[in-house]
């Protein structure tokens, strides 16, 4: 029976992992900052399955006992801030989080059992303002926000750790991956909540900041696919994962209102103060040629069907909450 450790398992990408690795026959453990007893929404449907097990990231000799305890053959680091535009706020908390936390976990895998597999969560905020576009795994990292930089110092750690020590270490360069899960701080959640909330007559309108700005999006469930895959090869190495495609937050508005038979036009309303200026990032679009030619890794999701399954599922929990009111 092979066991993994997720840390950050009750967001969108750990609770999409742990049932991946669910469904590939594994023991799953995960690392929570909250007491074991919190409701953890993201995994209702494997909360029975899962053992969850309190402990702080930056506690180097607590996370030593956890691995001593759940001996784990892989950990999947997935605990940061993963809200950019926070992370200028609170760039203390994304520094200990995404960068420190990754180097207290390395360093309680040498203690405990240095065979472990590791996988890290890169960002293609590592980048910033790249050098060249699409990315791939050797384009120089050049961060322009506190969490782009606390990610690059992790992606570094990673690395260094992997070369000194020989740990069987990978780090994925994630894209912008959505899901339902995502908080609606997130513009492709924000926009699906939009439409549907305008399309059942719950909301009259939605602010936005730049129409075009630009992502390379995809699905969560896609994506943690290759984070598995990665822990499977015989050696750590580093991966993009990536559409290999942009869209406008136009598009997403377009094809979200068109999928409840609504005109955009008549609900969006611009607000400069959600622009993000001089940190916005350009041109970030990967490369994930390296993942589909050792990892076999495809993305089966593709934006206008992710566009769509984002409101879809608005729909339905806005109906749900509806009928569940109308019930009480």
């Amino acid at each position: 029976m092979r066991r993994a450790l997720i840390t950050g398992i009750g967001g969108q990408d750990g609770s999409y992992l742990a049932e991946l690795l669910l469904e590939q026959g594994y023991d799953v453990y995960g690392l929570v900052r909250r007491p074991t007893s919190s409701r953890y929404e993201n995994l209702d449907a494997v909360r029975e399955r899962v053992e969850l097990i309190e402990a702080d990231l930056l506690d180097q000799l607590a996370l030593v006992e956890v691995l001593r305890g759940a001996r784990p053959h892989e950990v999947y680091n997935l605990a940061s801030p993963s809200f950019v535009p926070m992370s200028w706020r609170q760039p203390v908390v994304t520094a200990e989080f995404a960068a420190v936390g990754v180097t207290s976990l390395l360093e309680a895998i040498r203690a405990a059992d240095d065979s472990i597999r590791f996988y890290q969560a890169s960002s293609s905020e590592i980048f910033g303002e790249p050098a060249e576009v699409p990315q791939t795994e050797g384009t120089p990292l050049s961060p322009v926000t506190p969490y782009g930089v606390a990610k690059a110092y992790g992606h570094f750690i990673v690395r260094s750790y992997r070369r000194r020590y020989g740990l069987h270490a990978s780090a994925g360069i994630l894209y912008n991956h959505e899901s339902p899960r995502r908080p609606l701080d997130f513009v492709p959640s924000k926009v699906a909540h939009a439409a549907a909330s305008i399309s059942l007559g719950l909301a009259g309108e939605l602010w936005l900041g730049d129409l075009e700005a630009r992502r390379d999006w995809g699905y969560a469930g896609d994506y943690v696919r290759a984070m598995w895959l990665m822990l499977q090869r015989e050696r750590g190495n580093d991966y993009v994962v990536a559409s290999g495609e942009t869209h406008s937050v136009q598009e997403l508005v377009e094809l979200a209102f068109e999928h409840v038979g609504l005109d955009w036009r008549a609900y969006v309303q611009i607000d400069q103060s959600l622009k993000r200026g001089q940190a916005e990032l350009h041109h970030l679009v990967g490369d994930a040629s390296k993942a589909r030619a050792e990892l076999g890794w495809e993305p089966q999701l593709r934006f206008p069907d992710l566009v769509r399954l984002l409101v879809d599922s608005e729909l339905e929990r806005l109906r749900g909450s509806a009928a569940t009111l109308t019930s009480s």
